[in-house]
């Protein structure tokens, strides 16, 4: 199984998407699951303004390229392109009603996209 396989099973066993992104790639960021899971809580549910499947994939590529690593703008720039937005509000309608991306397809593109710039690095 993929990470990104992973990151989506772990959403559909009730994860929550800052959590089942950063739980599905803890190893590649030198996490334990439970330090994963509580490096997540404060993302969810954009309690941060941005996407939280968003900010735990930055979290990965931060703790394993550095803070200031190119990939991480990449990863949003090229979330942004696919779904218009990195905003957790815009992306679930809060502002407009019509929902870019539900919480699933966040989960599903953030892992998809750290999994190819890992791949990649």
């Amino acid at each position: 199984m993929t990470g990104a396989e992973k990151a989506i099973e772990n959403h559909k066993h009730f994860m929550n998407c800052a959590a089942a992104v950063l739980n599905a790639f803890c190893e590649e960021a030198g996490l334990s699951p439970e330090e994963a899971a509580a490096a997540a809580a404060p993302m969810a549910g954009g309690r941060m303004g941005k996407c939280g499947a968003v900010l735990a994939a930055e979290t990965v590529l931060a703790k394993r390229f550095g803070e200031n690593d190119p990939r991480i703008a990449e990863l949003e720039a090229k979330f942004r392109e696919m779904n218009q937005s990195v905003m957790c509000r815009e992306l679930k309608g809060g502002l407009t009603g019509q929902v870019l991306r539900p919480c699933r397809g966040c989960v599903t593109d953030a892992a998809a996209l750290l999994e190819d710039l890992l791949n990649a690095g």
